[in-house]
C-alpha cells in the first residue's frame, strides 16, 4: 500500500497547485485544506487499534463549509486561549518575598484535531497548549506537578534555576511515574518569554503529543498596557511515523483562527506571545499580512530588534511581537512556507473600532 504523506494529501486535496485562499474566503470557511487527516491505511475515524492506523481517516472529514472540531468535548476553546494567563495563588513568605504556586497535571486525552478526527494527545491540564504559567521577576515559584498519565513524565522549565529543578531524568525529581507526584521550585528569572516541556524520553513523541505550555516572567517594571494573547505554533504527526506533520495550528486547533478571526481594537497596542513548539520539522514562521511588528526575541530586552513583518523560530524559540493595527478590516496571519499554512497554520485579525 502506498505511504500516505503530507504532501500526498496536499496534492489529493487539490492543493498542491494553488495559491493561498484569499482572506474573504477563509472567513467563509469555503473549500480550504480538503485534507486526509491523518492514517496510513485508510480506516474509518475513531476506529479502535494501533494508535498509528486509527486516528483519522484518508477521505471524508475536512474542515470545508465551516466544519469545526467539538471545543466542549476536547475540553478548551483557542479563542479563550490567547488570553487565559495562570497567575497561580499567592501569599507572603515571612520575609515578605512574593511565592507563587501552581498545581499542574499530565493528562492522557484524546482530542478532536480535524472534524471527526481524534487523536491521543498527552497534555498538561487536559489541554494542548498546556496552561500559561505567569509571574513576575524575582519572586519564587512553586510547581506541584501530578503523573496522572499512563506514561512517564516531567516538567522543563527554559530559564535560570539549580539542576535539581530542570525535570530531566537522573537530575532532582527527576522522571515521575504513573501516579507519582514532585515540586519544582525556584526563582522567577530572567524576566521575558519561556516555555515549559516535557522532557521524556522519546522527547520529540512527548512534545510532538502536546506536552508543552507558555512560561511568562513579567519584568519589575512591567511593560505597557496592551491587548495580551498567546500563540503556540505546533503541529499534530496523525501517521505517528515521526517524519512530518500532516496538520499544522495555532492553540492546538488547525484553521481555527480563520473560523473564528481574532477580534483586536484599532490603534490599541497588541502584544503576541509568540513560540514554536513544532516537532519534526526543522523550522517554523510568522506573517502578518497588511502591517509590521517591532519583534522582542524572548522578550528578555525592553528594546526590539526589528520592525517587520515576518520571523522564523526553531523549535523552542520565542519572541514577543508588539503593533498596533491603523486600518478596519481583516489582516490574514500564518506561516510563511505554504505547506503549513494550507495544512492549517493560518488565522485572521479583525480589527474593529
Amino acid at each position: 500500500m502506498q505511504k500516505t504523506t503530507r504532501r500526498s494529501l496536499l496534492s489529493s486535496a487539490g492543493l498542491a497547485a494553488v495559491a493561498l485562499p484569499t482572506a474573504k474566503a477563509l472567513a467563509a470557511g469555503h473549500d480550504h485544506a480538503a485534507m486526509g487527516h491523518g492514517t496510513a491505511n485508510g480506516t474509518a475515524p475513531n476506529g479502535a487499534g494501533d494508535p498509528g492506523m486509527a486516528h483519522g481517516g484518508a477521505a471524508g472529514p475536512t474542515f470545508r463549509a465551516g466544519e469545526t472540531v467539538d471545543h466542549v468535548r476536547n475540553g478548551f476553546h483557542p479563542t479563550e486561549l490567547l488570553r487565559d494567563f495562570d497567575w497561580g495563588r499567592t501569599r507572603r513568605l515571612p520575609n515578605g518575598r512574593a511565592l507563587r504556586e501552581w498545581t499542574v497535571y499530565a493528562l492522557d486525552k484524546e482530542i478532536e484535531v480535524a472534524p471527526g478526527v481524534s487523536f491521543p494527545a498527552w497534555t498538561f491540564n487536559g489541554r494542548v497548549p498546556g496552561p500559561t504559567l505567569r509571574c513576575r521577576e524575582g519572586e519564587l515559584l512553586r510547581i506541584t506537578f501530578i503523573n496522572g498519565s499512563a506514561h512517564p513524565h516531567t516538567m522543563h522549565f527554559h530559564g535560570i534555576h539549580p539542576s535539581a529543578m530542570d525535570g530531566v531524568a537522573g537530575q532532582g525529581a527527576g522522571l515521575l511515574q504513573p501516579g507519582e507526584k514532585t515540586v519544582y521550585e525556584f526563582d522567577a528569572e530572567p524576566f521575558g518569554l519561556h516555555l515549559f516541556h516535557c522532557h521524556a524520553a522519546p522527547l520529540a513523541e512527548h512534545i510532538a503529543r502536546g506536552m508543552f505550555g507558555t512560561f511568562v516572567i513579567d519584568p519589575r517594571a512591567g511593560r505597557p498596557d496592551a491587548d495580551e494573547l498567546v500563540m503556540v505554533q505546533a503541529g499534530w504527526n496523525t501517521t505517528f511515523d515521526a517524519e512530518g506533520n500532516q496538520l499544522y495550528h495555532v492553540n492546538g486547533i488547525p484553521f481555527h483562527y480563520v473560523h473564528e478571526p481574532i477580534r483586536v481594537r484599532r490603534g490599541e497596542l497588541v502584544r503576541i506571545y509568540l513560540s514554536n513548539l513544532l516537532e519534526y520539522d526543522p523550522v517554523n514562521s510568522f506573517h502578518l499580512h497588511g502591517n509590521f511588528f517591532h519583534h522582542f526575541p524572548t522578550g528578555t530586552s525592553l528594546q526590539p530588534i526589528e520592525f517587520t513583518d515576518t520571523i522564523a523560530q526553531v523549535q523552542g524559540q520565542r519572541g514577543i511581537l508588539e503593533l498596533r493595527f491603523p486600518h478596519l478590516g481583516q489582516f490574514m496571519f500564518h506561516a510563511h512556507k505554504s505547506e503549513f499554512a494550507e495544512l492549517g497554520w493560518m488565522g485572521l485579525f479583525e480589527v474593529v473600532a
